[in-house]
């Protein structure tokens, strides 16, 4: 006998959102503090400090899908995804005040510290991330239900950026600044990572988990196969060209309030108001949606994301409330592109089981996560790169006197580079196309 899947309950809703506060705090601190950190704290080189941002993460194209096609064959009565959601939870925010516990000098042992630590916790972040972000094609066999979740999730998301985003410069101002004012904004991050992660872990406890065939066992072979699924790797592409402008954009905050605007202390308020909206549009966008389409609404809000970074560029010095206006108008478009990829993605996997008969949705969400993930390291690393080739100055105690070209760097690499990142996605997600396949009978369970 065959049951249609029943509509989740606003206990797993808000209990699988919870993971999304965890997610928000590592993906967003390091991208947002941690080149600043390295350049204007411990004095390492803008093109060395940008090598450490992203290389630990680019780790990630490696574990991602390990721990993807090593939790697709995971059985046992916590189902295949929370063993490794609980191991991550429990690892990571331990390491990520490790990340911010080094040494201050000399600058190449104090990068070599955070380089190693941050590798360490970055692979405790994929144990966690991977199967989370697989869950809800397993929980749910209705499209609809996974957009309602996702729209959860992604309002949990900007209240986790929005928490982690503004509250992790807010203490370090209030800490003092310097190592000491990181290191107390570390164990605050912790304490985010621990609450979110854990308590998705606890709050998805009761979700249903479907019935799915035997796992793909063999990593390389299901690899190709996620790789020739057009649908994901249309959405794949276009998704991760737009995480490197969002993760050029995030790491560029500190610097454009310090330098273009000449108005250190504008950089939580920008970072306030470009994730803020998210959590009062985020029914805007469910409603597009459920009307024109996730594929519709996906380009539309990258238009208005591209839009409004561009506008950013002519703000000159003094310009913090009419920054705060444009970057209001890039958080309506960002938390659009937040959302749809992530209700894009369990249809693909949804479609990819009821056409094959296997269960590959931790291999698609490895790979998806990998690319996400190096995607937002490498916005980071490019930033780092711009900023050395116009000859920015590193120092220990953020006073250096920067040059003209420094300065503009600072101002296209928060403004122009994101917004011609995101208009290269536009034409590779209007390709977007996924056939429906009919929906696959859930077996009950005797």
């Amino acid at each position: 006998m065959t049951a249609v899947a029943p509509r989740l309950s606003r206990g797993t809703h808000l209990g699988y959102a919870l993971g999304s506060i965890g997610t928000a705090a590592f993906g967003t601190v390091p991208g947002l503090l941690l080149l600043h950190y390295l350049t204007d704290e411990l004095g390492v080189a803008a093109g060395l400090a940008g090598l450490v941002v992203f290389a630990p993460k680019a780790w990630d194209v490696l574990l991602n899908p390990w721990v993807g096609s090593r939790s697709d064959r995971t059985a046992g009565r916590w189902g295949p995804r929370r063993p490794w959601m609980l191991a991550g939870g429990l690892a990571l925010p331990p390491l990520f005040v490790l990340v911010f516990a080094g040494p201050g000098a000399p600058p190449a042992a104090a990068a070599a510290w955070v380089a190693v630590t941050f590798l360490l916790a970055a692979t405790a972040y994929g144990c966690f991330q991977v199967p989370y972000v697989a869950q809800p094609a397993e929980i749910t066999d209705d499209p609809g239900e996974r957009s309602t979740l996702m729209s959860w999730r992604v309002a949990a998301l900007a209240l986790g950026i929005l928490l982690a985003g503004a509250g992790a410069p807010a203490v370090v101002d209030l800490a003092g600044g310097g190592r000491a004012g990181h290191l107390a904004m570390a164990v605050f991050v912790a304490v985010l990572l621990a609450a979110g992660m854990l308590g998705a872990v606890a709050g998805t406890r009761r979700a249903p988990t479907l019935t799915r065939v035997e796992s793909e066992g063999r990593l390389g072979a299901t690899l190709v196969v996620a790789w020739r699924s057009r649908p994901f790797r249309v959405l794949l592409t276009g998704f991760v060209v737009q995480a490197l402008g969002i993760g050029v954009m995030l790491a560029g905050v500190p610097y454009y309030s310090e330098h273009v605007l000449g108005d250190a202390a504008a950089g939580s308020v920008l970072f306030a108001a470009l994730v803020g909206p998210a959590i009062l549009v985020m029914p805007l966008w469910l409603r597009v949606s459920r009307r024109l389409g996730k594929r519709t609404g996906l380009l539309a809000s990258s238009a208005l994301f591209a839009a409004g970074a561009g506008a950013l560029a002519l703000v000159g010095t003094g310009g913090t409330g009419p920054a705060v206006a444009l970057v209001v108008l890039v958080g309506v478009g960002y938390a659009g592109m937040q959302m749809f990829p992530l209700a894009m993605l369990p249809d693909v996997v949804a479609a990819d089981e009821a056409a094959s008969g296997r269960r590959r949705a931790g291999v698609f969400t490895g790979v998806w996560t990998a690319a996400e993930t190096l995607g937002l390291a490498v916005g980071p690393g490019l930033l780092g790169l711009l900023l050395a080739a116009a000859g920015y100055v590193s120092s220990t105690g953020g006073d250096a006197v920067q040059s003209g070209g420094a300065v503009l760097a600072v101002r296209l690499g928060f403004t122009v580079v994101p917004a011609l990142f995101v208009l290269a996605s536009l034409p590779v997600l209007a390709r977007y196309r996924l056939h429906p396949v009919p929906a696959r009978p859930q077996e009950v369970p005797a």
